[in-house]
């Protein structure tokens, strides 16, 4: 049984900083370390967006409206995966969704959801 739990959300003031941290557990197909991870964002009648995923190389990608903002880190040692986001906006206010899959041989997702197979329930990120 796989699990993602996030971890971190809540109500932030504008330009404040934030960690979401995303508990990876469960019998998962390859090692934690070569899953492609992903962090994503939602909002009442839109489609959720990714914003930041890393892949089994360590390699980032970022949506261009965050660049400079978010950060995504692994820490294979510990099954998370982290999204900084510096200097909070209003329109950042979301539910943040991590999602997983195996990325062994080099595959990557970039922030298509469509290539994720496992997601958390996510956790709310609200701007005051």
């Amino acid at each position: 049984h796989v699990q993602l739990v996030e971890s971190g959300g809540g109500s932030v003031r504008a330009g404040e900083d934030l960690r979401l941290t995303c508990a990876a557990s469960g019998a998962f197909e390859e090692p934690f370390s070569t899953l492609c991870m992903g962090w994503f964002r939602q909002t009442p009648g839109k489609e959720r967006e990714g914003v930041a995923s890393i892949d089994s190389l360590d390699i980032t990608y970022y949506e261009d409206s965050v660049k400079g903002r978010f950060t995504i880190s692994r820490d294979s040692a510990k099954n998370t995966v982290d999204l900084y986001v510096h200097r909070l906006q209003p329109e950042d206010a979301a539910t943040y969704y991590c999602a997983a899959r195996g990325c062994r041989g080099g595959y990557r997702t970039g922030l298509d959801s469509r290539q994720f197979h496992y997601w958390g329930q996510g956790t709310q990120v609200t701007v005051s």
